[in-house]
């Protein structure tokens, strides 16, 4: 199914479409962490085709959901195939894929610094008892907050 055909429409091409929604769309087809390994093999060697053999090897998929996912990649225009004989072999379409990984990849790691940080920050914060524990204490001061007072009278 070529989920970049919307109304009978292309996507990519409807000039009616707001280009947010063109964008979104775009990101559809990376919605996928295997399609994503897949792009970043591809990406690896921007210069070369990658044969189907190696994206099999490379990622660990089966045959089948290998080109589940190509066949994706190739509806949103990602990657291009070629066919010599029997072997098909696979790149990116546009080398603003592999820019836009590197993005990714850089605006992630940003992200998990900034967690990393938080992270950091809390762990030197002191604890908060929880309720059931904030109860406890506060019974086990009771008594001897009573026997204070039994003190102070007998005095």
């Amino acid at each position: 199914m070529d989920s970049s055909i919307h109304g009978g429409v292309s996507v990519f091409t409807d000039a009616s479409r707001p280009l947010y929604e063109v964008k979104a769309n775009l990101f559809k087809g990376l919605a996928h962490p295997l399609r994503v390994r897949v792009l970043e093999v591809l990406a690896a060697t921007p210069d070369a085709e990658t044969p189907v053999a190696a994206l099999l090897e490379a990622t660990g998929l089966e045959a089948s959901h290998l080109s589940q996912h190509l066949a994706v990649l190739r509806n949103y225009r990602l990657v291009t195939a070629e066919r010599r004989g029997n072997q098909v072999s696979y790149r990116l379409a546009y080398p603003q894929v592999a820019d836009l990984l590197r993005v990714a990849r850089a605006l992630l790691g940003e992200i998990l610094q900034a967690t990393e940080r938080q992270l950091v920050e809390q762990a030197g914060l002191p604890d908060i008892p929880t309720q059931a524990a904030a109860r406890a204490t506060d019974a086990s001061a009771a008594p001897v907050a009573e026997a204070s007072t039994v003190t102070a009278a007998r005095s």
